[in-house]
């Protein structure tokens, strides 16, 4: 009888030792003290954490990381949004998300629907300690993340003194079918950065299908490379709150049938909601873009609610250099109508922003202005059209999108090509000596986001 037991209880433990345990989150089981093969995240991760490569993880609700706590990422693994209880992401201010991936084993953050779509789950949100012209509850420089995922212990706020500040590395990430309105104007994105400093890496990631913008930026002053928007539903690049960043290298393609009932542009670009002079103020550089709208053709309509590629409003002082910007109803709008008048940022003896070296292509109304009609500063249309053909800006209007000659920039599958051919205007014209690209960003001899038999927007990504 003694001998039968001992026999029984060793099988048991052998039979336990290799079943596959999973455990949801919570502040043991999420951060680390429960079974290395637990696939399910939720609740709170509060110690260092690594998810395998080989595996596919579930976001169960707001997963939020906190107390200082590491999550680490290994090339090639997969997360799932549940879209049940709409997993999210919440990388708080003082943790780490270490995402790297690679080009041939990209992370993958998606959804667990088996017909996914935009929206499934909530997105990821990186929150940091950089500067912003935010404020909330009467406390100056700290605001709180849109979305929703706040909480009583502060878990969705953003913001400090530290433009330095490392929330971890981005590289080689692609993000599906995230995003979602919690209100009207109160929307999670593919990804939405709030406060996220210099030391942070964000380098070779897409976002597809965002039920709202792909890439937002509230304050902060990250620096970003390779970034691509693919079928977003509201705006491509969105930024606000005093986001001081430099960006290099981004291309945005949408899908023509597709908009938001907001209205859909490839930049919106506000200081604040009110256009106040809050500091810091919105002063992002951009540099070889290629922003690719809804319009093959001049004649081409899709969606009606699609508007501008360039939307500069609310006091911003972004600059966009080196870039091709095509397809859209506007080109550039500068919207002088809200807060301090934004012209006055291009149009001073001592200028803020610039767009220079950019090519406007195929866009039904290349350049709009809206005047401020409580405070107006007397610009006129005319006056961007001079200030856009100015000498030595270096820019260009082209009336159809097929001027550019680029390879196959419509196509919405992977055989989509961005690079110019042969005779493409966008092989030659760029310009890297004014100070505010003259470090950091790397000298191109073309304007957009690929030269001739570029590959870095191949492989890793997914065109679908």
């Amino acid at each position: 009888m003694k001998r039968f037991t001992l026999i029984a209880l060793a099988a048991v433990l052998v039979a336990s030792g290799c079943r596959k345990i999973e455990v949801d989150g919570d502040n043991n089981s999420g951060g680390g003290g429960g079974s290395s093969d637990n696939l399910i995240l939720s609740g709170r991760i509060n110690t260092d954490r690594t998810l395998k490569t080989g595996n596919t993880y579930k976001l169960r609700g707001i997963v939020y990381i906190v107390d200082g706590a590491k999550l680490t990422i290994e090339p090639g693994v997969i997360i799932q949004g549940e879209k049940s209880s709409r997993g999210t992401l919440v990388i708080s201010r003082g943790t780490q998300i270490l995402a790297n991936g690679t080009a041939d084993k990209p992370i993958v953050f998606t959804s667990d629907a088996a017909t996914p779509a935009r929206g499934d789950w909530g997105g990821l949100v990186m929150l940091g300690r950089a500067k912003t012209n935010s404020s909330f509850n009467g406390v100056a420089g700290v605001g709180e993340i849109e979305g929703g995922v706040n909480n009583a212990e502060g878990l969705g706020l953003y913001g400090g003194a530290d433009d330095n500040d490392n929330s971890g590395v981005l590289n080689f990430v692609r993000i599906e079918y995230a995003g979602y309105a919690f209100l009207p104007d109160k929307e999670l994105n593919g990804l939405t950065m709030g406060g996220v400093g210099k030391g942070t890496v964000i380098d070779h990631v897409q976002v597809s299908y965002a039920a709202d913008d792909s890439f937002e930026w509230f304050g902060g002053s990250v620096d970003c490379k390779y970034l691509i928007a693919y079928k977003g539903l509201d705006d491509d690049w969105d930024m606000d709150n005093g986001f001081s960043g430099r960006v290099q290298f981004g291309i945005s393609l949408r899908d023509s049938m597709v908009a938001d009932i907001s209205q859909s542009n490839g930049f919106e670009i506000d200081n604040d909601a009110s256009g106040s002079n809050n500091l810091p103020q919105t002063s992002a550089t951009f540099s070889n873009m290629t922003v690719i709208g809804p319009r093959a053709t001049l004649t081409n309509v899709g969606n009606s609610l699609f508007r501008r590629a360039i939307h500069t409003r609310r006091n911003s002082a972004v600059s966009i250099y080196n870039s091709v910007i095509m397809g859209w109803p506007i080109g550039w709008n500068l919207d002088g109508s809200t807060g301090t008048a934004t012209d006055l940022n291009y149009s001073a003896a001592s200028p803020k922003a610039f767009v220079s070296t950019t090519i406007l292509a195929g866009n039904n109304t290349p350049l709009s202005y809206s005047a401020n009609a409580g405070s107006p500063t007397g610009w006129t249309t005319a006056d961007l059209l001079n200030y856009f053909n100015r000498p030595g800006g270096g820019n260009n209007v082209l009336t159809n999108t097929s001027d550019v000659i680029l390879t196959a920039p419509f196509r919405y599958d992977n055989t989509v090509d961005f690079n110019p051919a042969a005779g493409s205007p966008a092989l030659a014209g760029s310009d890297f000596t004014s100070a505010k690209v003259a470090s950091w960003f790397i000298a191109t001899t073309y304007r957009g986001a690929a030269g001739s038999g570029e590959t870095w927007w191949k492989n890793w990504t997914r065109f679908f």
